[in-house]
């Protein structure tokens, strides 16, 4: 199957969120109950599921999650030190800019689509698991640097804000969990495991549909900004050019060291050529930092995603 086959139904139902959120055909929250249904439930349910239901060995796939790591801190440090050239003394943007240039959206695209481009595979799944992880990492540094910028009267040490932000998230949850099963090798009962399967499979079109809506939403600044401004389309284009080249460059070069070949090589490209996870849009929102920028570069990175990721797949497929 020819990756424009997947792309087209990711992004068909991604647009069709568009359409509804534009025609008001849904309450205009309906893009917040859809995500934290997603968050808190759905992923963590297929998270939990598939890798319960993997043997341990297949899980501890130590050369992906090495190479894939390596790869995504050394975009975020290069982003981060180039941010702080242009703008000294503004750690703040330029976490926000590396996280942009870092945090693709592994979990609501990422996992539809392998699922798609992968069918019947469970390295599917865990390949999309680690990726997830990853990034969740990636995201709680993101988020320490944007307390010690921004935030003088923070109650809690660094290390503390890090591991809080990493417990509480539902997809590391599920995911913990599951490896637990697959390492105790406990075999979950039959309709329990159906039940949390089916409501797994809830998470991609739901996750899909509400990222339609969200863009929908990250649309009206374009009223209100200066997005086509030489400064603006510049840093939108370097940032997007991080993820959507470079880093996909880095995870290939990473693996290939770490002795990673085959179907979890190709996963590895595809999962970090993916464009900017609303996430980052959320976490700029909240301490009024580059907000409007990371929802126009989200947008620019998801259109550009679509002509970007069939040529790195044709590639990474010949290379391979």
């Amino acid at each position: 199957m020819t990756i424009l086959t997947p792309l087209f139904a990711v992004f068909g139902i991604m647009l069709l969120g568009t359409l509804v959120q534009k025609l008001k055909l849904l309450p205009v929250d309906t893009d917040q109950v859809l995500n934290q249904y997603v968050y808190y439930i759905a992923f963590p349910a297929i998270m939990l599921i598939a890798l319960a239901q993997q043997p341990i060995g297949e899980i501890l796939q130590w050369g992906f999650i090495a190479g894939y790591s390596t790869a995504m801190v050394i975009t975020y440090l290069v982003c981060l030190g180039l941010s702080l050239l242009a703008n000294p003394k503004q750690h703040a943007v330029a976490a926000i800019r590396a996280l942009n240039a870092t945090f693709g959206n592994t979990a609501f695209i990422g996992i539809p689509l392998l699922i798609i481009l992968f069918p019947q595979q469970q390295s599917a799944l865990v390949a999309a698991a680690i990726a997830s992880l990853l990034s969740v990492l990636m995201f709680a540094v993101a988020l320490v640097s944007m307390e010690l910028a921004t935030n003088t009267q923070r109650q809690h040490h660094a290390l503390v804000i890090m591991m809080m932000a990493v417990g509480k998230n539902p997809i590391v949850i599920g995911s913990l969990i599951g490896v637990c099963i697959s390492a105790l090798e406990i075999k979950l009962p039959s309709g329990l495991a159906l039940m949390i399967q089916q409501i797994g499979n809830t998470s991609s079109p739901c996750a899909l549909f509400a990222i339609g809506m969200v863009l929908a939403k990250a649309m009206r600044y374009q009223k209100d900004s200066s997005v086509f401004s030489p400064k603006n389309f510049i840093e939108l284009s370097l940032i997007n050019l991080f993820k959507l080249a470079i880093q996909p460059a880095l995870v290939y070069f990473m693996l290939n060291r770490f002795g990673v070949s085959g179907d979890y090589l190709i996963m590895g490209v595809i999962l970090s050529a993916l464009p900017t996870a609303a996430s980052v849009y959320l976490l700029a929102q909240r301490y009024n930092t580059q907000a409007s920028t990371s929802a126009q570069g989200i947008l620019f990175g998801t259109l550009v995603t679509f002509f970007s990721l069939p040529i790195l797949e044709s590639l990474v497929r010949t290379y391979a």
